[in-house]
């Protein structure tokens, strides 16, 4: 089961990227996460092999390896548990002269377990994917405008 959604924002690929992969500080701009914990000592900023743990409301803290990283591209990370897998990819693609982006975030539900816990939470993941998108647009728009890269008309 897959939740997804797709945001344009008004900041570069490079921008938004940054604060993407800015995890220690997601807590500041999406409700949805609590918090994020590097498990090794160089787990951030992401790197393939990256092992970090994401504490979220209404959720048990799940742990997570990055299993693909493009720069200025995006992201995909990987949870495992018995009989669940689920992945979570954050890509970025640049528009127009570069000056704007879109986003798609998503979470997929695996395994015979993943699948019913996606169905069985699905209004908190749609909500949480929505979230996140809304958020991640904000601190990119208002990082970029602060930055003093203009929006564009």
């Amino acid at each position: 089961m897959k939740f997804a959604i797709t945001k344009d924002v008004e900041a570069s690929a490079a921008h938004v990227f940054a604060v993407m992969t800015d995890m220690e500080r997601w807590h500041e701009w999406t409700p949805t996460v609590t918090r994020v914990e590097a498990l090794t000592a160089d787990a951030l900023p992401l790197k393939i092999g990256s092992r970090i743990r994401i504490v979220q409301p209404k959720v048990p803290p799940a742990e997570w390896v990055v299993r693909s990283l493009e720069p200025d591209r995006g992201f995909q990370i990987q949870s495992r548990s018995p009989g669940a897998m689920v992945t979570a990819d954050h890509w970025i693609e640049p528009l127009g002269d570069g000056t704007r982006s879109r986003v798609t975030l998503s979470v997929t539900f695996d395994g015979w377990l993943g699948r019913i816990i996606g169905r069985l939470m699905k209004r908190l993941n749609e909500r949480y994917v929505t979230q996140e998108a809304d958020g991640l647009k904000r601190r990119s728009e208002e990082s970029a405008r602060s930055a003093g890269i203009p929006p564009q008309a």
